[in-house]
């Protein structure tokens, strides 16, 4: 399947997802495809990499343990969503095919449900106060909720916006743009091992080391792809800043903690006018990360209501951009 192909795949992904996302009768059913790739990832990290409760392995055995596991789970997924792709497309008419594909995408793409935990974090601290706005942003951050005041609640919502906007939205799309299914898959198997086994806990530390560098890696373009959709989005949402927002990102993007994350929060940050990122409470521990911006840090709910509407706003930038591509290709 050439780019023409793979381009049709990721708008009809982007608009399934964008009109009905993943049913959660569905999900209740058969679950999702990432908590399939998770149950696998679990199974290899009990089997690859005992806990303390188990003979202890030396950190090389670990790390070679997790070059092994990443092979796996990225390959099986991958090979299986390759099948799939060759046999749409031999055995149905090829427009009928590109169309299943891209449905099947859809399921992969976080456009719809990240709007929607988000908004969940805006409503609840509107109308259940900060224990209900705690609990509601609990569950798309891993920071400490208790350790959470009003503003921090509604900065943490906005990051973790910014934050999955590139990693849920824009990189999957963007590597299925190039690769079709397979690449898509193998770009959530990637992710979804980084979230789960690439952070640097005593037991993770060297097992998920392989997955936390390709993460980085897999994710370098679509980071930067996605703080231009937010400069777009700022020159067309009302109070945003779209020289305030590119300002930031050269020059706060390279000092996050992460090699991604800072484009898309600094691209925010700057678009609203407010301070991201910075110290935060992770399992009591305090982690010292630069501030993204040098705006406001009392952010308010109108600030998060914002946030929303310039989320939205890159998305649809990013998903004319992709129709007019496949367009362009395909006519």
């Amino acid at each position: 399947m050439g780019i023409g192909g793979t381009l049709v795949v990721a708008c009809v992904a982007l608009l399934a997802d964008a009109a009905v996302g993943y049913p959660d009768r569905l999900f209740r059913m058969v679950g999702h495809p990432v908590t399939w790739i998770g149950a696998l990832i679990g199974r290899l990290d009990r089997q690859l990499n005992p806990d303390t409760g188990r003979p202890s392995l030396p950190d090389r055995r670990r790390r070679l343990n997790g070059v092994l596991a990443l092979v796996l789970l990225a390959g099986l997924p991958t090979l299986l969503a390759w099948v799939l792709q060759r046999a749409c497309l031999a055995m149905l008419p090829h427009a009928v095919g590109l169309v299943l594909l891209g449905v099947v995408a859809g399921s992969l793409s976080a456009q719809r449900s990240l709007f929607t935990h988000v908004r969940d974090v805006l409503h609840a601290l509107e109308q259940g106060g900060i224990d209900a706005g705690r609990q509601a942003v609990s569950r798309i951050v891993g920071r400490d909720p208790q350790s959470l005041d009003a503003p921090a609640i509604v900065r943490a919502a906005i990051e973790s916006l910014a934050e999955n906007f590139s990693d849920g939205v824009v990189a999957p799309l963007l590597w299925c743009a190039v690769l079709g299914l397979p690449g898509m898959v193998f770009y959530k198997a990637v992710n979804t091992a980084d979230s789960m086994i690439g952070h640097l806990s005593p037991r993770h530390a060297a097992f998920g080391w392989a997955s936390a560098r390709l993460d980085d890696l897999v994710n370098l373009p679509a980071s930067r792809l996605s703080a231009g959709w937010l400069v777009l989005a700022a020159v067309v949402t009302q109070a945003a800043s779209p020289r305030a927002a590119l300002t930031t990102v050269l020059r706060d993007a390279g000092r996050h903690r992460s090699p991604n994350a800072g484009w898309p929060e600094a691209a925010m940050a700057g678009a609203l006018g407010l301070r991201l990122a910075g110290p935060r409470s992770y399992g009591g521990c305090i982690v010292e990360d630069a501030w993204m911006g040098d705006g406001r840090a009392d952010a308010s709910p109108s600030d998060l209501r914002r946030a929303l509407r310039l989320y939205r706003r890159a998305c649809t930038i990013q998903g004319v951009a992709l129709l007019a591509l496949a367009a362009m290709l395909c006519g």
